[in-house]
């Protein structure tokens, strides 16, 4: 009777073992590696990997907002980066953005910084205005991507579209600033935190004119646009402030994710944002004081949990 108590309390023990320190995993979606979403993946993974109980946090490099999205509704990740306007795209199932339905899973962890729509053009093209693109290359974005979702809308904006330029190239920013450094490229959208590792690559090699996107072109979009300034000296050889658009970030996740998880994820974001803004100095720019504004998709139980202890929301 002894042994037979022993073994079923041994095997009583193999089956609540793994359930009492069950690890979870927490997949980051972000984008492409010059990118800004991918540097502050990767801090945002430590801090989870360090601070979570039981949790295993790993970085997952995609083609950024479009792509997250999906992802987070399959299943397939825990939280993403997206930019606003690809978020609202997603909640309402725009096929035309990329989305074959609504993404009824989709729910939000907060705001974060705004991307910068930053067009650069190589200074011997003479590209200084939107309208010089005319019959001019540009690299408009990964297919499908949020950058190419923004480049869209600012053409048709600008009262042009890709049937007006010379040529359309589909690339991430990394490729773009290649081909524009050896002369087959004149310029590049790029949506992103300021001082995109991408272009302050290009600029610190090559002679750049940053092309200015007006506020009445910015007004003519609407939310989530806004009109921005790219500050003078974000880029070598940018000496003077330049007027564009800006759009607002956000980090996504899904209801499959329990309210507790989603609750400690978010009060990892913003309780530790000096080593997000070590990461890159976008993450300078989230604050806790609007995370939980102007979102186009619900707020997580557990995000909204968040914000409510620390005030920011009734």
């Amino acid at each position: 009777m002894k042994v037979s108590l022993f073994a079923m309390a041994a095997a009583a023990a193999l089956v609540v073992a793994p359930h009492a320190h069950a690890q979870q995993f927490v997949n980051v979606l972000t984008g492409g590696t010059s990118g800004v979403y991918y540097p502050l993946g990767v801090a945002i993974s430590k801090i989870y990997g360090e601070k979570i109980p039981n949790v295993k946090a790993q970085v997952q490099a995609t083609k950024a907002s479009v792509e997250n999205l999906n992802l987070l509704q399959q299943g397939r990740g825990e939280i993403a980066f997206t930019l606003g306007d690809s978020l609202k795209a997603a909640w309402e199932g725009d096929t035309e953005a990329g989305f074959k339905a609504k993404l009824d899973k989709l729910r939000v962890i907060g705001a974060i910084y705004p991307n910068y729509i930053q067009i650069v053009a190589t200074a011997e093209s003479g590209i200084k205005t939107l309208a010089d693109l005319k019959g001019k290359s540009l690299s408009v974005g990964a297919p499908k991507s949020g950058t190419e979702l923004n480049s869209r809308a600012i053409l048709k904006a600008a009262g042009m579209d890709y049937k007006d330029l010379g040529k359309v190239e589909y690339l991430p920013f990394a490729e773009s600033v290649d081909l524009m450094k050896n002369r087959q490229l004149a310029a590049t959208l790029q949506s992103a935190g300021l001082g995109v590792a991408s272009l302050k690559d290009l600029s610190n090699s090559s002679a750049i004119t940053v092309v200015a996107v007006p506020k009445e072109t910015v007004d003519k979009i609407g939310p989530p646009f806004i009109a921005a300034t790219i500050p003078a000296k974000t880029y070598t050889g940018q000496d003077q402030d330049v007027p564009t658009a800006a759009v607002v970030n956000y980090l996504v996740t899904s209801t499959a994710v329990s309210d507790d998880l989603a609750y400690q994820m978010t009060k990892l974001i913003y309780e530790n944002l000096p080593e997000l803004a070590s990461s890159h100095a976008a993450g300078r720019e989230i604050k806790l004081e609007t995370a939980a504004t102007g979102s186009p998709v619900p707020l997580h139980p557990g995000a909204e949990r968040y914000f409510k202890e620390k005030g920011v929301l009734k």
